[in-house]
């Protein structure tokens, strides 16, 4: 990150919650069992600023950019895919993307639900 204020004040918002753990200048928030996403502005990472991707599952994505809306924060055009995930870009103050993604509840071929029964990793306010 260019800025860890700006960007921790910006991921809380795209969260809708503190970092979860805060170890030296790292910020860490923990979006799934073993998976987190690190904030950190030391010099060692500059040449990677801006060259994140990554894609979040979630089950409330509606919600989700009714929230980030309200704190500022834009977002490219929800794409819907041809299995009916809905796909939606994000992207933070240095460009690193953050790609949100919903997974439909209807059945497929008789799998029953095929949204995941864990809660999203993203809070809403």
């Amino acid at each position: 990150m260019s800025d860890r204020t700006a960007a921790r004040s910006w991921f809380e918002a795209f969260f809708g919650r503190p970092a979860d753990e805060i170890i030296g200048e790292e910020y860490l928030w923990q979006v799934g069992e073993n998976a987190w996403v690190v904030v950190d502005d030391r010099d060692v990472r500059a040449e990677r600023v801006g060259g994140a991707m990554i894609t979040l599952g979630v089950n409330d994505l509606d919600d989700i950019l009714a929230r980030l809306a309200a704190h500022g924060i834009d977002h490219e055009p929800v794409e819907t895919y041809s299995n009916g995930v809905r796909h939606v870009v994000v992207l933070d103050p240095d460009g690193n993307s953050l790609s949100l993604a919903e997974v439909p509840t209807q059945s497929v071929r008789g799998q029953g639900n095929v949204r995941p029964p864990s809660q999203s990793t993203i809070g809403n306010e």
